[in-house]
């Protein structure tokens, strides 16, 4: 089992989270669409060749984005980025998917 943490801003939050849990994640025992989400800062700089969803190149940006975070079978792993990266308004959308050891 992995766990995707990814970060979005809020025009895209939920068409991201619908787009992922379509492809396989969200998934816990008899619950489905299952996520946290928390709003935070976000910053980045675009810079020359960059073709920015938000902001100008050269020109530091700080934005409220959400913090998101579920659960995603390995073998959905593949198609869960590909889903995130498709419904994701950023060029390089910023996720991690971390392996969670399970416990029984």
């Amino acid at each position: 089992m992995l766990k995707l943490i990814y970060y979005v801003p809020e025009s895209h939050l939920e068409l991201t989270k619908l787009a992922i849990f379509e492809a396989g994640a969200g998934g816990i025992g008899n619950y489905e669409h299952c996520a946290w989400q928390v709003l935070g800062t976000g910053q980045f700089k675009p810079v020359k060749g960059a073709n920015p969803f938000i902001g100008e190149l050269d020109t530091l940006e700080k934005i409220p984005e959400w913090r998101v975070e579920t659960i995603v079978p390995e073998e959905k792993a593949s198609a869960v980025a590909k889903a995130l990266q498709a419904s994701h308004p950023y060029e390089e959308p910023a996720f991690e998917f971390l392996k969670i050891i399970e416990i029984n």
